[in-house]
């Protein structure tokens, strides 16, 4: 079994390539569970909620390693939710550091924000700058791991073979 995780700023088709990368590899998707959750608030997310998604997002890649599928595809993790925390509350839980010293993903795509903003009820992030300061977050984040990665880039049908592309070199 592989994992791959799809990770990079708001609105750079995270969840639009593990659909299509589940689907032509036909490995299995795995949704975004901080979107599911901050959707169904009534109210401002606060550091406990975030405490809730990072434990949920721990328990999804628990389950991806019994998973009968061979390829995974995490629409996004908990490196996202690490600087999450970082930037909201200045603190990062003990339990969410710990976990990133080993994550259980083999290897992460890692979004440039290349293609335009799309605005929707949770996104927060929009500038350019924003944008890029939280790509460069997370590529240090990865870097940290010691994981492979490989940076996606490109619109539409491009992007989307540049996973692919991606997803093929690192199972060679």
């Amino acid at each position: 079994m592989v994992v791959f995780c799809l990770t990079g700023p708001e609105s750079t088709g995270k969840t639009t390539l593990s659909q299509a990368l589940a689907a032509h590899f036909e490995g299995e998707c795995v949704a975004e569970y901080a979107r599911e959750y901050v959707e169904k608030l009534d109210r401002k997310y606060n550091f406990y909620d975030i405490c809730r998604i990072a434990c949920r997002q721990i328990e999804q890649l628990e389950d991806a390693k019994k998973a009968e599928n061979n390829l995974i595809f995490f629409d996004t993790d908990l490196i996202i939710t690490k600087v999450w925390f970082e930037l909201c509350y200045n603190k990062t839980p003990f339990f969410v550091t710990d976990y990133l010293k080993e994550p259980p993903v083999d290897c992460y795509l890692l979004c440039f924000p290349d293609i335009e903003w799309q605005n929707d009820t949770v996104r927060e992030n929009g500038t350019e700058q924003k944008r890029h300061f939280l790509f460069n977050k997370y590529k240090n984040e990865i870097e940290k791991t010691g994981k492979s990665y490989y940076i996606i880039e490109g619109e539409g049908e491009e992007r989307l073979q540049n996973a692919i592309n991606a997803v093929n070199l690192f199972l060679k």
